[in-house]
């Protein structure tokens, strides 16, 4: 094998090359690096089926970051572990196949960074029948919330996905929580496969509105646009959406009053006059509440603010006695200096008479 990459390394023109099943190991891989980093045109590579095995994985993606590969099999290799420095991304990577490895919540987390920042240049990524959770599932639609290169997700068999990492990734691709939100969503995504419906209402529930989300990306020239429309502003289609995400909020509780007519006018037009009947019965009630709760809020305001001006009158009255209080302290005080004045004098006077009267007798 050795050999062989050393007499393929002399050739600069091959594009694509499969070495499905053919018990290649981690020692392989080795032989293939000094190949790969001198394969100027090469774009596609199999190695499916082979044993390379996490090492022989980590090998191969370093050596991949300057080669114009842009579909990668490694499927049915033996990878449970994963290890992508920053700093050996392929800069051409387009498509990667993990299939039928044993790769959990810590190799999402690797694979992660390969959907991350402005640089990402993945459109497909295939992780079927692996050891993926919902904690995986999570990793990556953290990943994928800003992404917009990833077009396809696969992560069909991974039994260990439950109805909550099925709801996280409709989340993802249409929140219904807020329209704001639903202007945020993922509208890149084209595909997301997950596990095959298996008598379970609730899945089948969420992989239909999952589907729909991702066919209006596909499908449709502004789909951050057509998501409120379809969803935030059809009454039964956001009714099941907030039941699967867990909201309990009017949807007409964000909308200023004064855009009404256009929201109005955009449901009669697409969704028709039942749902356009629906909607101004929903936007009175809400508009009417929040009319109730102003006015509470109003009257409330006008108590305190009454109770306010009361409590400072009695503060100015006690203020008053205060000063009062304290002018009549002062005047005692001055009274009781002018009093010690007035005796010492008398003393004074006193002693001078008596020393004229023994002055007269001669006494001294």
């Amino acid at each position: 094998m050795a050999s062989l990459f050393r007499d393929l390394t002399e050739s600069s023109s091959i594009r694509e090359i499969s070495f499905c099943d053919n018990g290649l190991s981690a020692v392989g891989m080795r032989s293939m690096v000094p190949f790969l980093q001198n394969a100027d045109n090469l774009e596609y590579l199999d190695l499916e089926d082979n044993n390379i095995q996490s090492e022989g994985f980590n090998m191969l993606f370093r050596a991949l970051r300057d080669i114009p590969i842009e579909e990668l099999f490694c499927s049915g290799c033996g990878i449970d572990s994963i290890e992508i420095d920053s700093e050996h991304i392929s800069k051409h990577l387009k498509r990667l196949h993990l299939n039928k490895n044993i790769i959990n919540a810590d190799g999402c987390r690797e694979l992660s960074k390969l959907l991350q920042g402005g640089a990402s240049t993945l459109t497909d990524l295939f992780l079927n029948n692996n050891e993926i959770d919902d904690n995986g599932v999570e990793i990556l639609v953290n990943s994928l919330q800003r992404n917009t290169s990833l077009e396809a997700l696969s992560l069909r068999g991974n039994d260990a996905i439950s109805n909550q990492g099925n709801e996280m990734l409709l989340k993802l691709v249409n929140n219904i929580s807020s329209i704001e939100a639903t202007l945020q969503s993922n509208h890149t995504l084209a595909h997301i496969t997950v596990n095959d419906v298996d008598q379970n209402q609730l899945e089948d529930e969420i992989h239909r509105h999952i589907d729909k989300a991702t066919r209006i990306n596909y499908c449709q020239r502004r789909p951050a646009r057509e998501k409120v429309i379809q969803s935030q502003l059809h009454s039964e289609t956001r009714a099941e959406l907030c039941r699967l995400q867990g909201i309990d909020r009017s949807l007409y509780s964000e909308i200023d009053p004064l855009h009404l007519p256009e929201v109005l006018s955009l449901i009669g037009q697409n969704h028709g006059r039942g749902e356009l009947y629906v909607a101004l019965s929903l936007s009175i009630m809400t508009l009417f509440s929040t009319i109730n709760r102003q006015r509470c809020i109003q009257q409330e305001k006008e108590y305190h603010a009454a109770k306010a001006a009361e409590h400072a009158v009695i503060a100015a009255e006690h203020r008053a006695k205060v000063e009062e209080l304290e002018n009549e302290l002062a005047a005692m005080e001055k009274a009781a200096e002018g009093n010690e004045g007035n005796d010492d004098t008398e003393y004074r006077d006193k002693k001078r008479r008596r020393k004229w009267w023994w002055g007269l007798w001669g006494v001294a």
